[in-house]
């Protein structure tokens, strides 16, 4: 039985969903859904009780100090709500965590049952994967749903993925069984400068969440460390041959499969998400709306003196990818990274 006691009636809830472990490259999802936890300052309601899904050997509890006594924090799912001011307040459940070790289907159902108690109206979960796209482009995020009607009315994929799956596909499969919308978004991160953190990734997520929920999310530093994490990524890249020549070919290809997009339909559908975003007057290095300029043309990388953390240095291809990357996974072809624990 779950007892949600001091959680107020919410507004239009919509729960958003992210978990580290392999459906999370470059950290990418979980640091989105954290983000809008600090940003609109999030109150922890419940936490999953990690005994039950967790092998604390895999993921090991932490300990420190709180005054002078020992603490230990366990590794769990946990859930908060923000609500959303503006004209049409709404409120956000934000679920995140760590993929489970194990008993997948009593930790998605556990999930929907709090979805269910609170009235969440539809599930967002969003994902990140390795892919064979080049950095200086913008993210391709992808939105797939299992609900044809979902699909046709929100102008997403319906998802024909076929093989290995992690938490995102279970879950979203647990919500369309059970009857609640459910979409999952995928950002794809470059494969040879997966390691995290991967800020131009979370920008990306964050915007395409704003296009489907229609909310205006505040994004801090965001702009300004995906300028800079790029700027790196360039200044890293340069520095090896092969690896430049790499990602000139990914960025032929890119273009390439592009071009067909350069239609009538697809240059309205741009517009129109221009003309939802705009916002006159908006703060230097931002596109309209806040939003940080992706174009990857010189603008995108004014950021010579930032003095943040560099990214690590690109891995050198071989034959097109790591040796040691996940089963090839583009955006267009399925999302799901990678295999789940079976349930126990």
């Amino acid at each position: 039985m779950i007892e949600l006691e001091g959680v107020p009636e919410l507004i239009d809830p919509v729960m958003v969903a992210a978990f580290e472990g392999w459906n999370d490259a470059g950290d990418a999802a979980s640091t989105a859904v954290g983000h809008l936890d600090r940003e609109w300052k999030g109150e922890v309601f419940a936490a999953l009780d990690a005994e039950d899904y967790y092998d604390f050997q895999v993921n090991r509890p932490t300990v420190w100090l709180d005054g002078g006594t020992r603490k230990v924090v366990w590794p769990t799912t946990r859930l908060s709500v923000v609500r959303v001011g503006g004209e049409k307040p709404r409120d956000l459940v934000l679920v995140r965590g760590i993929e489970p070790s194990m008993r997948w289907r009593s930790f998605c159902n556990e999930i929907l049952g709090f979805a269910h108690e609170l009235g969440v109206e539809m599930v967002v979960v969003l994902g990140a994967l390795l892919g064979d796209t080049p950095h200086t482009r913008p993210v391709p995020v992808s939105g797939i749903t299992s609900d044809p009607d979902l699909a046709r009315t929100m102008d997403l994929e319906e998802t024909r993925y076929e093989g290995p799956t992690g938490i995102v596909g279970i879950l979203q499969e647990a919500c369309t069984h059970a009857g609640v919308p459910a979409v999952s978004l995928w950002a794809a991160v470059p494969h040879y400068v997966s390691q995290p953190p991967n800020p131009k990734a979370t920008l990306a997520l964050l915007n395409r969440l704003e296009d489907l929920l229609g909310l205006r999310i505040p994004l801090g530093e965001l702009p300004e460390d995906a300028r800079a994490w790029q700027l790196g990524v360039d200044q890293l890249a340069a520095e090896d041959s092969e690896v430049a020549e790499y990602v000139q070919t990914l960025e032929e290809a890119r273009d390439t499969a592009e071009l067909p997009e350069a239609s009538g339909e697809a240059i309205a559908r741009e517009f129109e998400r221009y003309l939802r975003r705009r916002d006159v007057g908006g703060p230097a290095g931002q596109g309209p709306g806040g939003h940080a300029t992706e174009s990857g043309d010189a603008s995108y990388l004014r950021d010579p003196s930032s003095g943040r953390t560099r990214p690590p240095k690109p891995q050198r291809p071989e034959t097109g990818r790591r040796k040691d990357a996940d089963p090839p996974q583009d955006p267009p072809s399925g999302p799901d990274e990678g295999p789940g624990p079976s349930d126990g």
